[in-house]
């Protein structure tokens, strides 16, 4: 099959389970789509193993082509990264930037090395050892938590602003954290060498202070550029350009593309909508990019539901995917309560933050294309078959259950239902 009709293919299958969704299952669309995708990879496997056509390969052969790990990390990441920041308010996020720091970079490292931790001794018991490396490895990969899947949760169950905001924020820029982290740890853990604690940090400040810089000049060249000009679809094109154009140029300076698009967006949703647009501009740039994230969102979660085509889940490796699933949830509560205990003197916490953070810590399609991402090894596909476990349960279980949770443990202030 030629690019265009993948592409073709996979629309198609977004556009029916979409509709599907919202014509008899109304669940949130990050959750209907993943399961229909899941039930849909289930027949296809339960078809080849009955013999009665090849339904599987062909899908794995399709699969393969689009590269699920290169397509998010190297093109829709900035999308919904770019997307999902236009749309915070950047005063809210200063009164809320401790908070948000603290979260973002201090419970995501945190995470990293607890679950990195409980991981080796987990398969330690198991008595299928796992180099400390690698254990790291997966910590990194299932830290970062998914903004697309909690925000319109959230947003439904009318928790508190501040807690929102603080939610938002950590999870975009949790995302380019996680991301750097990957990339510092993989490139020891690849190599052999010692995993050093000074190089790691170099690594990670090299890469999260170049994208932030970066997506700052290139969003404020791109804010001169709109305000120069009245012209609507120049300006689409522009904020197209800015995403796309300098998500590529990040890569390729080896910064953190991920930070960089949210930097950008932050300052296109906020200066450029109110200092260089018009009113018809600002319409139509919203519309659009409001498209382009539901677009992209059906896409990835698609994808998500039908890697478990790939997978290769033997009983011993699901039995670990089972067991790191706590481990998982145990390490997000830590890395969310420690920080926050430790600042509670400094910083204004909102009521349930803790509760609502560690179960609203979903895991998403970042950590699937991180997993995919590691090279080729033994410890490859264990790590890509306890994520992906990880991940499901994520947006299954605490998807469908996060609502009820949050309203039962940060209900909206007074001031919040008054607005």
């Amino acid at each position: 099959m030629t690019a265009f009709e993948i592409l073709g293919l996979l629309l198609t299958v977004a556009a029916t389970f979409a509709y599907v969704n919202q014509r008899w299952l109304r669940l949130p669309s990050s959750i209907g789509l993943t399961a229909l995708s899941l039930v849909a990879s289930m027949a296809l496997i339960i078809v080849e193993r009955m013999a009665w056509f090849p339904l599987r390969a062909g899908a794995t052969a399709i699969l393969d082509r689009i590269s699920f790990g290169e397509t998010l990390l190297h093109g829709m990441l900035g999308v919904l990264l770019f997307a999902g920041s236009l749309h915070i308010n950047l005063d809210d996020l200063r009164k809320e930037r401790a908070a948000i720091g603290i979260l973002a970079l201090g419970s995501t490292v945190l995470s990293t090395l607890l679950i990195g931790g409980m991981t080796y001794g987990l398969f330690q018991l198991l008595g299928r050892p796992l180099a400390i490396g690698y254990c790291l490895l997966f910590g990194s990969v299932i830290a970062p938590t998914d903004p697309v899947g909690v925000l319109g949760i959230l947003k439904e169950a009318k928790v508190p602003r501040r807690l929102e905001i603080q939610i938002a924020g950590e999870s975009l820029f949790n995302d380019g954290v996680g991301v750097v982290l990957f990339l510092a740890l993989l490139g020891v853990t690849t190599t052999g060498g010692d995993i050093s604690f000074g190089h790691v940090a170099i690594a990670f400040v090299r890469e999260a202070l170049g994208g932030a810089v970066f997506g700052a000049v290139t969003g404020y060249v791109a804010y001169r550029v709109m305000r120069s000009i009245d012209h609507y679809q120049t300006e689409l094109l522009v904020s197209l350009a800015l995403v796309l154009g300098g998500y590529a140029m990040a890569e390729h300076i080896h910064i953190s593309a991920p930070i960089s698009a949210v930097v950008s967006g932050l300052l296109i949703g906020n200066h450029g909508r109110a200092l260089a647009m018009s009113d018809v501009t600002r319409e139509h740039l919203d519309k659009f990019w409001e498209l382009m994230d539901e677009l992209f969102n059906a896409v990835l979660f698609v994808l998500v539901g039908f890697e478990l085509i790939r997978l290769t889940l033997t009983k011993d490796a699901f039995v670990a995917g089972l067991l790191t699933i706590p481990i998982v949830l145990l390490a997000r509560l830590a890395s969310v309560a420690a920080p926050v205990l430790l600042a509670r003197r400094w910083v204004s916490f909102p009521k349930g933050t803790v509760p609502v953070l560690t179960w609203g810590g979903l895991r998403g399609g970042i950590s699937i294309a991180l997993a995919l991402s590691i090279p080729a090894s033994p410890e490859r596909s264990t790590i890509v078959v306890i994520t992906y476990l990880v991940v499901v349960f994520s947006v299954l279980a605490q998807g469908l259950t996060l609502r009820r949770f949050a309203r039962r443990f940060a209900p909206a202030e007074k001031e919040d239902l008054a607005s």
